[in-house]
């Protein structure tokens, strides 16, 4: 009886753990990357952009939590090509619901993209938003140039291709 006490209290906290990380309530895919952190939206579940300065790349793109904001070379206006294990890397910035919150970006720039799971990206231009999860904190830029494809977005809606400083960006898709 003791053995299945403690079994039944793993099994409690690992339920209260998964209930902790959140969720998305969405019928996105199940891999779990293509859900931004509800931090990162506004109290009423819409996604929030903004711009701040970072590092030598000047004033970007960010969302709600001040992370970096990306576009991909590879992607084409109105479609992502971010899937598997490159959504792992580049999580997409999901439109949450209702009109996202703005603050420095022209909203005429910004539109949703429709991803092959059904969910709905933010995109700026047409360009389907990301970001880097090698970024660990607000200001961090470390996606910047990966591969060659992967830039920071300007507060006016376009693509920064400044190269970064330090080497090492080879390993993005």
């Amino acid at each position: 009886m003791k053995r299945l006490g403690g079994v039944i209290g793993v099994v409690a906290l690992s339920l209260a753990g998964l209930t902790a990380c959140g969720g998305s309530n969405d019928s996105s895919s199940g891999s779990g990357a293509s859900s931004a952190p509800a931090a990162s939206r506004a109290a009423g579940g819409e996604a929030k952009l903004a711009t701040a300065d970072v590092g030598g790349l000047g004033k970007v793109v960010v969302d709600g939590n001040g992370r970096t904001v990306y576009v991909f070379d590879k992607d084409t206006s109105g479609k992502s090509n971010c899937e598997g294990g490159c959504l792992a890397k580049w999580p997409a910035v999901t439109a949450g619901d209702g009109t996202p919150q703005l603050d420095g970006i022209d909203a005429s720039l910004v539109s949703t993209v429709t991803r092959s799971d059904g969910s709905k990206q933010l995109a700026i231009g047409g360009l389907p938003l990301y970001l880097f999860a090698s970024d660990a904190k607000a200001g961090d830029a470390n996606g910047q140039a990966v591969g060659g494809t992967w830039w920071a977005v300007g507060a006016d809606g376009k693509k920064i291709t400044t190269q970064p400083s330090s080497s090492g960006n080879g390993n993005g898709y």
